[in-house]
C-alpha cells in the first residue's frame, strides 16, 4: 500500500490572505511556562510561594530540562487544505438547514477516488460542463455515487508565492451540478478556492451588475447537498484518474463552516 500526502499545510511563514499565527513554546520555554501558569492558578499564595522560590517548576525540574513542546494557532478553519460544509453555502440547501462541519457524514470523506485533468484551463477561465464531460471521456471512466472527485489544475506549483491567490481557473455552477447528478458528495481542487480568483469574478460583477458571477461554484451549494475540499496538493503524483481511495475526514469543530484535513489518496 502507498499513501500520497495531498495536503497543504498551516504555514505562518508563507503570506495568507488573513494572517496565520503560531505560537511555539519549545521544551525549555514550555517547562518555564507551565511553572508560572501553575502559580498563577494558584492565586496570591501560588504566586508568592513561586517568586519565594518555594513551589517553583521550571524547565530545569523535568527529566533533561526538558519540558513539552506546544503549539497554539490562529488561522481561520479556510487556511490549508480544508472542507467546506454545506453550511459555508448558505444557510439552507435544498431548502433544509444546511450542515455544518462536525454534522458532515463521515462515510462521505472516505470513497473510491477520481482524478479529472483541467491542468490545461488558464487562470481565471471557467472550468465548464463540457470540460469535466471531456476529462471524464479521456479517461474512460463512468462516475459512481459517492466517488470523491479531484479536480487537477496545478495550481498547487504555486503555493507559498501571491501567485496561488490569482493564478488559477475556476469551477462553473453547471460543471459542479454535473458531477453532482451522479450523486457525489465531496469535490475537491488543487488550487486556492473552487471558484474563480476574487479579482476576477468582481472585475465581472462590477463590469456586468449580474451577480451570477460571485462564487457560483460554492452557491450551487444551496442549490444541491455537497462538500467541496480547497487547497489540495500533489494531484499529479497520483499515478492513475481512478482505482484509488481518499480520505479526508475534517476536523471536528463545533457549529463551524468548515475544518482543516489531511487529505491523502490510498494506492493499494
Amino acid at each position: 500500500m502507498k499513501i500520497i500526502d495531498l495536503s497543504l499545510p498551516i504555514d505562518d511563514s508563507v503570506f495568507e490572505p488573513l494572517k496565520v499565527e503560531i505560537k511555539r513554546w519549545g521544551h525549555k520555554r514550555g517547562g518555564d511556562r507551565f511553572g508560572l501558569r501553575w502559580a498563577l492558578s494558584k492565586g496570591i499564595k501560588g504566586i508568592l510561594n513561586y517568586i519565594l522560590g518555594k513551589e517553583r517548576i521550571t524547565h530545569s525540574s523535568f527529566k533533561d530540562g526538558a519540558f513539552l513542546a506546544l503549539e497554539q494557532v490562529k488561522a481561520t478553519v479556510h487556511t490549508g487544505t480544508h472542507l467546506d460544509a454545506p453550511y459555508h453555502f448558505g444557510p439552507k440547501t435544498q431548502g433544509k438547514r444546511a450542515k455544518r462541519i462536525e454534522e458532515i457524514p463521515l462515510e462521505w470523506c472516505y470513497g473510491n477516488g477520481v482524478v479529472l485533468d483541467l491542468s490545461h484551463k488558464e487562470p481565471g477561465e471557467f472550468i465548464t460542463k463540457e470540460d469535466i464531460k471531456e476529462a471524464i471521456k479521456k479517461i474512460g471512466y463512468e462516475i459512481k455515487p459517492f466517488d470523491i472527485v479531484l479536480i487537477r489544475t496545478g495550481a498547487d506549483r504555486f503555493f507559498g508565492t501571491k501567485k496561488y491567490f490569482s493564478h488559477f481557473p475556476g469551477m462553473s455552477k453547471e460543471a459542479v451540478a454535473y458531477i453532482l447528478r451522479f450523486n457525489v458528495k465531496v469535490i475537491g481542487i488543487d488550487a486556492f478556492s473552487f471558484d474563480r480568483p476574487f479579482h476576477v469574478m468582481i472585475r465581472d460583477f462590477l463590469k456586468t451588475k449580474d451577480n451570477s458571477y460571485l462564487w457560483p461554484a460554492h452557491f450551487y451549494g444551496r442549490e444541491k447537498e455537497y462538500c467541496h475540499i480547497e487547497r489540495l496538493a500533489n494531484l499529479d503524483k497520483i499515478p492513475k484518474p481512478y482505482g484509488f481511495k481518499v480520505a479526508c475526514f475534517p476536523i471536528k469543530i463545533k457549529n463551524a463552516s468548515a475544518a482543516w484535513v489531511r487529505a491523502v489518496a490510498i494506492i493499494e
